[in-house]
């Protein structure tokens, strides 16, 4: 690894622990940096058990503000999307992919702003609406480690508060992901002594970016965060569209 590779790679895991800590939107970058690295399949092997720790991290600072319900409303779709994901991501273009996700991360950030610039005060709860954006989160999961902005879509279209916001992603991506670790270690195989040694390596970033996240979420009011998460969403969305 050359210098700019090193630096590419702390610079993601940093921000890995920032998002991870409620700093939400950020997964497009992190993913993007990665693959310059290491490549597209193989660094969501690398992310992976660093994600996992992360979310470690989150459930214990978190915990106490998850909403139950809308993981049980999310997660039996975010699995079907996993396995579908599994299957499915060794045979798609790798553009249109990109393509499809941008356009319906788009497509809904528009719906959420004109709910809001309308003060809207309806709340989306048939069972469609969740279990689509379940579906998407686990397709996109598995395939790109992008997940993070349909899920962020669906909490924000509930209206959960700040906290109960990251407390309710934080369990949900915990799952998910000890959900998906054993696909990547023995279908995909892109987690293995190596990548865990480089893990181990990229760990003090990691939890460095944790706390530094912790602590800008305590002074982020909570109108602000919302407009925060749709905002990063959807620029997150057009650097998938673009690059």
């Amino acid at each position: 690894m050359s210098n700019l590779d090193i630096l590419l790679a702390v610079t993601a895991t940093l921000l890995l622990g920032f998002g991870k800590s409620g700093i939400k939107g950020l997964g497009v970058v992190i993913v993007t940096l990665m693959a310059l690295v290491f490549g597209g399949k193989a660094s969501t092997g690398i992310l992976m058990p660093m994600m996992i720790t992360a979310d470690v991290f989150a459930v214990i600072y978190y915990h106490r503000h998850t909403q139950w319900i809308f993981l049980k409303k999310l997660l039996p779709m975010m699995i079907v999307g996993v396995l579908i994901g599994v299957w499915w991501g060794n045979d798609i273009s790798e553009v249109l992919f990109k393509q499809i996700m941008a356009f319906f991360i788009l497509i809904t950030v528009v719906i959420m702003i004109w709910m809001d610039r309308t003060k809207s005060i309806g709340i989306p709860r048939h069972w469609a609406f969740s279990g689509f954006m379940g579906l998407l989160s686990g397709v996109t999961s598995m395939i790109g480690n992008l997940a993070g902005a349909f899920a962020s879509i669906y909490l924000l279209a509930v209206r959960l508060p700040k906290n109960e916001f990251i407390g309710t992603a934080a369990w949900l991506f915990f799952i998910i992901n000890v959900f998906k670790l054993p696909f990547h270690i023995f279908v995909w195989k892109t987690v293995d002594e190596k990548t865990l040694q480089l893990n181990l390596l990229l760990t003090p970033a990691l939890i460095i970016g944790f706390f530094l996240g912790v602590r800008l979420v305590k002074v982020i009011h909570n109108d602000l965060y919302r407009k925060l998460v749709l905002f990063v969403t959807a620029a997150g969305a057009l650097i998938i569209l673009f690059r």
